[in-house]
């Protein structure tokens, strides 16, 4: 697990040592902050830039930037290749020699080998980027569900790249210019969306694609996997479907228990954290290393289920309360993120993380099973959405007319906001339907909030970033699931995870995001995931032997964060002092007193607009630290 970066110039980058040197300052910008240190390598062309947290082979023999023996390849690689033994035993069979025991060389003998498709043959997460002296042609690749980041700018003849946005603004000369458009679909969606970034001119190599660029400076993207569609799903016998799915699940969380270094698991009061757990410790011979987060706040507290679960299994369990301590973490989450990124949950999840390795290095997590298996609440409102369809016209049409009189889209209760959102919806297509769950921000709403240099951006809606997905057949609920697997996962979830476990120099491993276990998750129709309108169904009775009742009988939760208590009292004069600042009010992006009136509504308790203030924190946040410094000043916190 590491950190990478580069840069490639048909035109050449100058004196050899001089761009190792600028290598060297990308390296030191990752938050990949391993025990091994920086790596750098250059041939004046092109450069390779690495930061390292060795979990496969510790030894030297597995530094990187990685060569092949003839000099020819040379690799730089983030990620973990779970099936690299029976790889490199399929190539020791072709006649290759390998000098190290780790998945780098694994993947740079592989390339040698199988040339691009050996992206096709790897099992696990990774971004990695492959530079072939003899035909001056740069290779990169990210895994299937994207798990492991990739970032690129075209530049002038240059082509950088990373596993961070940072490692690309070291390179000299890179200049900082907000991505307005991206921005505005972040406000509706709390991250931003790919293939676009928050920064003008960088992208991102989408999920299961592949990237090369040749002699000359032209690039070429192409996918290389895809899930099948929800129209694939075939209806099997239950009693099977359940025998498979456990089935899938060990295999998954046995390959993700190779490592040359401690490991444990993330422990939420869910079953899907919960269910990895069970598999754990029926696989191991000690006891697991469990890690849970909780707060004050007991409606938002899960500790007791995961304790349950703990208790179980005779766990090594740990627990961490969180606290809204703002100018410690925001000021953190902010620099390592990169971009402007709204999921509170990430305040959890970089405490779990820094908790989990002071233990180990390694942990498990649940992270994949809602979307691949129906487990948020909003699929039973698409379902109920399939319904109203069949419903005739005339009823239909009143069903926006009765959602726009109720007075509950503020409401503290989810499933009074949720039913409001689908009546307003009545009469829409699936992705207008599907965003009305989803939205922090509408786009109806943007109207009111945007200033005068935000104006341009109200031409385009945010809903076209999910309609493509919702074109095929399928259930409504369905449709949804696949969406997210292509955006909300991607773009959000894992972002989250990885951000902040790799910040803790912590390595995330998801067996839920195993494409095996994804691939066949496909293959259920929605009508056997879901009974009625209970979410999970077939996963929760496939795991019930071997989770305590409490745990799977109980709602979807979340992980959610008691923001809208810290907006009103802790965090109240933060929010106040940032977003209606006199810097944010020269932006000119929001209208001041459409602002100062969501704090006002907010802290007095007459509307709960957590959400919406929360998105325009994290966004002024980012702005100050990251567009806001001169071009030749590195921004943001030094942090060791």
């Amino acid at each position: 697990m590491c950190g990478i970066a580069g840069i490639f110039s048909p035109q050449g980058l100058g004196p050899t040592d001089e761009v190792e040197r600028r290598l060297q300052q990308m390296a030191a910008t990752l938050r990949h902050r391993g025990p091994d240190g920086n790596g750098a390598w250059s041939d004046g062309i092109a450069g390779l830039a690495h930061t390292r947290l060795a979990i496969i082979d510790l030894s030297d023999s597995a530094a990187q930037p990685m060569a092949s023996q003839d000099g020819r390849y040379h690799i730089t690689y983030n990620g973990e290749v779970y099936n690299f033994p029976v790889l490199r035993q399929e190539l020791e069979g072709l006649g290759h020699k390998f000098v190290s025991h780790s998945d780098t060389e694994v993947i740079l003998q592989g390339y040698r080998q199988w040339g691009e498709d050996v992206v096709s043959r790897l099992d696990g997460m990774f971004a990695f980027a492959i530079w072939d002296r003899n035909e001056r042609q740069l290779f990169l690749a990210r895994d299937r569900i994207g798990k492991k980041p990739l970032y690129y700018l075209e530049d002038e003849g240059r082509f950088i790249f990373g596993s961070e946005i940072k490692a690309i603004l070291a390179w000299p000369g890179i200049s900082r210019q907000p991505n307005l458009e991206a921005i505005h679909h972040y406000l509706t969606y709390q991250y931003v969306s790919a293939p676009d970034t928050a920064f003008a001119g960088i992208k991102r190599v989408p999920p299961g694609h592949c990237m090369s660029v040749d002699s000359h400076g032209n690039t070429k993207s192409w996918r290389y996997w895809t899930l099948p569609t929800p129209d694939k799903a075939k209806n099997r016998p239950e009693v099977e479907l359940k025998e498979e799915i456990l089935a899938h699940m060990d295999r998954a969380v046995k390959a993700r228990l190779i490592s040359d270094v401690p490991l444990g698991a993330f422990l939420s009061g869910g079953i899907d954290s919960a269910g990895i757990v069970a598999s754990m410790a029926r696989q191991t011979d000690k006891p697991v290393k469990t890690f849970t987060i909780g707060f004050e706040e007991k409606a938002y507290d899960e500790r007791p289920y995961a304790q349950a679960l703990a208790d179980q299994y005779g766990t090594e369990h740990h627990e961490f309360v969180v606290e809204p301590n703002a100018m410690e973490i925001l000021p953190k989450l902010v620099w390592h993120y990169g971009e402007p990124f709204a999921d509170s949950s990430a305040i959890p999840t970089y405490y779990v993380s820094q908790m989990t390795r002071e233990h180990v290095t390694v942990a498990l997590n649940g992270d994949g099973g809602d979307e691949s298996w129906l487990g948020y609440p909003r699929y039973t409102g698409c379902r109920v959405g399939g319904y109203a369809d069949k419903l005739p016209g005339f009823l239909k049409s009143l069903l926006p007319l009765i959602g726009n009189k109720l007075p509950f889209e503020t409401s503290d209760q989810r499933i009074l906001r949720y039913i409001q959102r689908f009546l307003k919806a009545g009469g829409q297509s699936g992705a207008e339907r599907y965003v009305q769950f989803l939205a922090f921000f509408s786009d109806q709403e943007k109207t009111g909030l945007y200033g005068e240099a935000f104006q341009g951006q109200l031409a385009s809606s945010s809903v076209n970033i999910l309609d493509s997905w919702f074109q095929g057949r399928g259930a409504s609920e369905a449709l949804a699931a696949h969406a997210d697997i292509h955006t909300y996962l991607p773009d959000d979830l894992l972002v989250k995870v990885d951000v902040a476990s790799m910040a803790n120099s912590l390595e995330a491993r998801s067996p839920f995001l195993d494409h095996h276990f994804m691939e066949f998750a496909a293959t259920i129709p929605a009508s056997q995931k879901m009974k009625g309108l209970n979410t999970k169904t077939l996963l929760k009775e496939a795991l019930s032997d071997r989770l305590p009742s409490q745990l799977v009988n109980r709602p979807k939760a979340g992980f959610q964060v008691p923001v809208k208590q810290w907006l009103r009292h802790d965090l109240k004069d933060l929010m106040r002092e940032t977003l209606l600042s006199q810097k944010a009010k020269e932006r000119g992006l929001f209208n001041q007193e459409a602002v100062s009136l969501l704090i006002k509504q907010h802290v007095s308790g007459a509307k709960a607009n957590h959400n919406k203030l929360w998105v325009l924190l994290m966004l002024e946040l980012w702005f100050t630290m990251w567009i806001d410094p001169p071009a030749d000043q590195s921004p943001g916190l030094e942090l060791s």
